[in-house]
């Protein structure tokens, strides 16, 4: 049989919000449908499960998501699979409602279906005409599909940032629905180590999410703000798991996690995949050590110009997160809560 291309795109208003997804093929058919409650990440997984039910025979399936292509070109789901549908935290997996039957789908079909990544908003006709598709289901909550290429497409989903100062991405994050809640804190020496089952870690986590339950029970659509830094940023995102809080990922600049060990990935890995989002202040990695310091600090800065509430995990003697917090207490003075690490 004859190999299809297909392109599949998700689109969500607010995220979580409102959602859409799509698929195409170049000069070929093509789909797309609604939900009402969404995520990204999660309408880019019903595109795919979508395109991959819709076309028997060998298929390949090029998506801008990594989130989902490197689940199948890196082979995330053997761990998933292996450890009962639980991440290298111990948590369960995000969106496995999802995932599962996605990958058991693929397992019927894995010598025919393949993956291929598209850089998003970089040009590409047909991740464009997804786009669109997406986009226009999220925004009209209701599908259409037909066996020849759409016309009358509405207007593309907005780029994410990237390239851009710490203004640009505060203002970015400002526009984000939702009571903010920017997670700060020191690294892994501070909290006991890297293991992140430490007796430090394991108390700042379950201190971080009763904090978020209370939070929750005051704000119904709190957001957790975490740049995913190894120590206390991660110990929030999965504090926010357990109380059932959205997450943002607030990234300095991609990859910053290549010169970990393997384990540390894995855990950065899954929780990065379970994120309500992903934003990212640059496209391209630091040039060196210094040049990522400042990245780091454009961000956190970032962080707290659009927080309308701080959890800061703090000791009283680390300098830097001593001016965050001064800083938080002018702008936000009854809204910034210290956790303590010991």
């Amino acid at each position: 049989m004859k190999l299809t291309t297909v392109y599949t795109d998700g689109a969500c208003i607010g995220n979580p919000g409102p959602g859409g997804w799509a698929w195409a093929v170049p000069g070929g058919a093509h789909a797309s449908g609604a939900e009402p409650a969404s995520t990204n990440q999660r309408m880019e997984l019903c595109a795919v499960f979508e395109a991959l039910k819709a076309h028997p025979g060998p298929l390949q399936i090029v998506s801008d998501s990594k989130y989902v292509v490197n689940c199948f070109t890196q082979r995330w789901y053997e761990k998933w699979e292996r450890n009962d549908w639980r991440g290298s935290n111990r948590q369960p997996v995000a969106n496995q409602d999802l995932w599962r039957p996605l990958i058991a789908a693929w397992h019927l079909r894995s010598d025919q279906v393949s993956f291929e990544w598209v850089k998003g908003h970089s040009g590409d006709p047909m991740n464009d005409v997804v786009d669109r598709l997406a986009t226009e289901a999220a925004r009209l909550q209701t599908g259409r599909s037909g066996a020849q290429p759409p016309v009358e497409l509405g207007a593309p989903d907005e780029p994410r940032p990237g390239g851009a100062g710490a203004g640009t991405i505060a203002s970015d994050l400002a526009s984000v629905p939702g009571w903010r809640v920017a997670a700060l804190g020191p690294r892994p020496p501070a909290l006991g180590g890297y293991s992140p089952d430490n007796p430090t870690a394991v108390l700042i986590r379950r201190r971080l999410t009763e904090a978020l339950s209370g939070l929750r029970s005051v704000h119904p659509d709190v957001l957790v703000l975490t740049g995913l830094g190894l120590g206390a940023e991660q110990l929030a995102a999965e504090a926010a798991e357990l109380a059932s809080v959205p997450y943002l990922a607030v990234l300095a600049y991609p990859d910053a996690q290549r010169v970990w060990p393997q384990p540390t990935q894995e855990r950065y890995r899954h929780l990065l995949a379970g994120a309500a989002d992903v934003r990212t202040l640059s496209n391209q990695p630091p040039g060196s050590r210094q040049a990522a310091g400042v990245a780091a600090r454009k961000r956190d800065h970032a962080l707290l110009g659009a927080a309308h509430g701080a959890l800061v995990v703090w000791d009283g003697s680390d300098r830097y997160l001593g001016e965050h917090v001064a800083l938080l207490e002018q702008r936000i003075p009854d809204d910034v809560w210290i956790i303590s690490p010991s």
